[in-house]
């Protein structure tokens, strides 16, 4: 484990964009407008040469407990508790205000150790501010700019000691592990839906522990968080998952606030990155047409799905509502039929592992292998069941099938005048594949190829 670095201050003060810097990737959201982190978000990353975690928390503001901003601070504290060194952030340009002072009593009673940097010092207006700093009662701030890269190697030279020492309480070596089989990496696991499915809840559930921010109030997830975890299937095997939080997505009609567009752009990316993302609805409210809209943009990104009912414990009429979503996502979703439906309730836990079993599943499904031989007998008898047409008495000749690529499953077919195959044979292919040869609730894809004459020379 990596020794662990989180970035702490009041809202606005560039945590965010310090962040980023460090993890060598646009990963958090960064606005001109105050509170835009809300979960804390980890990553992996490296300055000059020395490697760590790097945590990004929400802005620390004075507030109740039990409203978004007091929750939010309560992630924070907990990230600065487990945390080798903090770095205190303030703005070098707008000076020390009451609330840096508040932050910097609280810091000052722990027992993490704290580096105070002093953010957006480029330029002499800053001066006054760095002067001020000093009343913090830390040691002499680091003089920074996260925005230009200015002061990287005093920075490297506060938290060394601190990441240095921490390496060697651990015990870590500082050198590359060997690569796992891929039925023993981690299990990218994405949570999508729309806002307030209950997505955050169930993480939390998960985890056993409250590390991502819930309530009542819509669209509180902002980043999409990944999250580490662990989990021990039926056998007793431990197996590692990283779940990945993403924001709500709501009808692109309806997504006119700068921030929230920024925020659906990163729950897709986080898609791009699963190898299986769980739709979550909520079944209070069933299927919607923006459900399957967001089914529908995970398959054509070629992600494994699952799709899972929650709320299941205060869901009524549950035979008939189960029924009726399992028919509206067959309809709904003809390219995949068969799509895995699961209930479960994020706060009382029940259907949990029965999840998590189904996404290994079809992470397995989603990475098998068909060989040729076999892949081949399965095509000469669905040709002898169903021969290709001949549109204009000419039929068209298809050769032999292979399967190019995995993850998704992706089939080549080979075979003269394939431009005129028509959709309907090819669908009746495709589903062949899913019926026959173990590929049922997965994408699969199917590129058609014509075999090239090397005598005809109007090709060349």
């Amino acid at each position: 484990m990596l020794p662990l670095v989180a970035i702490i201050g009041r809202p606005n003060v560039g945590k965010s964009t310090l962040f980023n810097r460090l993890v060598g990737k646009r990963i958090a959201l960064v606005d001109d407008q105050p509170g835009v982190t809300r979960d804390r978000r980890e990553g992996d990353a490296e300055l000059l040469g020395l490697k760590f975690r790097i945590v990004d928390t929400a802005g620390f503001e004075e507030d109740d407990p039990q409203s978004l901003p007091g929750r939010m601070r309560a992630q924070t504290e907990q990230a600065v508790r487990g945390a080798a060194v903090a770095l205190f952030m303030v703005d070098a340009r707008a000076g020390i205000t009451p609330l840096d002072e508040h932050i910097a009593r609280w810091l000052r009673a722990g027992n993490t150790p704290v580096v105070l940097l002093a953010n957006k010092a480029e330029g002499a207006a800053a001066d006054p501010g760095l002067m001020e700093a000093f009343s913090l009662g830390f040691d002499e701030p680091v003089a920074f700019s996260a925005e230009h890269g200015l002061g990287l190697a005093d920075l490297f030279a506060a938290i060394r000691p601190y990441v240095e020492r921490d390496e060697d309480e651990d015990g870590a070596t500082g050198g590359d592990e060997d690569e796992e089989a891929d039925d023993n990496a981690p299990l990218q696991l994405a949570i999508v839906g729309r806002p307030n499915a209950g997505k955050s809840t169930l993480i939390n559930k998960m985890l056993g522990e409250d590390r991502l921010i819930t309530g009542p109030e819509a669209g509180i997830t902002r980043d999409s968080i990944a999250v580490d975890w662990s989990w021990t299937d039926r056998e007793g095997r431990v197996r590692p998952v990283r779940l990945i939080d993403t924001a709500g997505m709501r009808k692109r009609a309806k997504v006119q606030d700068k921030l929230e567009k920024l925020s659906v752009s990163d729950a897709l990316r986080a898609v791009d990155y699963a190898e299986v993302v769980v739709l979550l609805l909520d079944a209070t409210k069933g299927l919607e047409a923006q459900d399957l809209k967001i089914a529908d943009k995970v398959l054509s990104e070629g992600r494994a799905l699952i799709i899972a009912l929650n709320k299941w414990d205060v869901a009524e009429n549950g035979s008939s509502l189960y029924q009726g979503v399992r028919k509206a996502l067959d309809d709904g979703l003809a390219q995949v039929r068969g799509v895995t439906l699961l209930t479960i309730s994020g706060a009382t836990g029940k259907g949990i592992d029965d999840l998590i079993a189904a996404a290994f599943d079809a992470r397995r499904i989603w990475s098998t292998r068909v060989p040729t031989s076999g892949l081949n007998r399965w095509f000469d008898s669905a040709l002898e069941a169903n021969p290709p047409p001949a549109p204009g008495g000419k039929r068209i000749k298809l050769r032999y099938i292979t399967q190019a690529r995995i993850r998704p499953p992706t089939f080549v077919l080979f075979g003269t005048r394939l431009d005129e195959l028509p959709e309907s044979y090819r669908r009746y292919l495709v589903n062949g594949i899913r019926r026959e040869l173990g590929f049922q609730g997965v994408p699969i894809r199917l590129n058609l190829r014509s075999a090239h004459n090397p005598y005809d020379r109007s090709k060349s």
